[in-house]
């Protein structure tokens, strides 16, 4: 078991980030959570993490920032997650490169352990369970990027001696989440008295919520097995639309919803195998979604 007492984080403005920084400031673990030097969502940060300025195409800089030895880096920036950038393929390819920064600056630090986060769109379209053998077969450039840069880094730390741990995130909910994603966009419409358009919704999904997903990622730095490829999430699925209506039960059980008002072909199903997650660290959900999305949704009130 790995004694963890201090941590970088990159990306600590987003979902996963935030609730990690919390987590490991509660936990007595001192946080460097580096940020763009013009980053609007700083306020963000929960108090008693450092902020650290840097872009990510400037981590080689980090150890002149940070002259304390680091236990663990955690890389969880990433340019282009959403829309149309997810495509931009010279975009993504700068991502690998920043993961393999991150990796040499986590090297530089002294680190223990070097943890970034890969994403199901590694998976492509999977009928089944996922589990961390499936097959890969990304379809869009975010996706062939993360393959690819945990791949890369998986070697990477080999050469220089560091232990790796690559994951795949399902989907992840919670305050601080971006606006783009579906949650956010339900709940705001929602609050505005519109009726979001929606797909039938009669995927499987899995959710886990942030606070969740930071503590797996305590966890696995702690316990994880370096080498091996971790999928983060809840470990229990249902209809993507039972999700929504617990959402706008949660706002106004009269409120309407669209679904069947948006066409989409082959939707991308989440069912997730999350065994080797619990065997090897203990980990289990402890938060439901309904609880969850209340705060999300108090979170969001708080925006408007």
């Amino acid at each position: 078991m790995r004694e963890i007492k201090s941590a970088v984080i990159t990306g600590p403005t987003g979902a996963i980030g935030t609730a990690m920084c919390g987590l490991l400031v509660k936990n007595g673990v001192r946080v460097y959570a580096v940020c763009r030097p013009d980053s609007k969502r700083l306020c963000n940060i929960p108090n008693g993490a450092e902020i650290i300025e840097c872009d990510l195409s400037a981590l080689n800089l980090l150890k002149d920032k940070i002259t304390s030895p680091i236990d663990v880096f955690f890389h969880f920036g990433w340019q282009g997650t959403t829309g149309e950038s997810r495509n931009n393929m010279l975009l993504q390819n700068e991502n690998i490169k920043f993961t393999l920064d991150a990796a040499h600056a986590a090297d530089s630090l002294g680190c223990k352990v070097f943890i970034t986060s890969g994403s199901q769109a590694e998976y492509g379209r999977v009928n089944g369970t996922i589990t961390p053998s499936t097959p890969c077969f990304p379809e869009n450039g975010y996706g062939m990027a993360k393959l690819c840069a945990g791949q890369m880094c998986r070697i990477e730390c080999e050469k220089l001696g560091m232990d790796f741990i690559w994951t795949r995130i399902l989907s992840v909910y919670g305050p601080f989440d971006g606006n783009a994603t579906m949650i956010i966009s339900v709940i705001k419409q929602l609050l505005n008295g519109d009726k979001p358009a929606l797909t039938s919704g009669e995927q499987m999904w899995d959710y886990i919520y942030a606070d969740d997903a930071a503590r797996a990622f305590y966890l696995l730095a702690q316990k994880g097995i370096s080498g091996k490829t971790y999928v983060v999430a809840g470990g229990k699925s249902q209809p993507l639309k039972e999700y929504v209506k617990t959402l706008r039960d949660c706002i106004n059980p009269a409120l309407p919803l669209g679904f069947g008002e948006v066409d989409i072909k082959n939707p991308v199903a989440l069912r997730a195998d999350t065994s080797d997650l619990k065997k090897d660290t203990g980990f289990e959900p402890q938060m439901s979604f309904e609880k969850g999305i209340k705060k999300t949704i108090e979170y969001v009130k708080s925006t408007l």
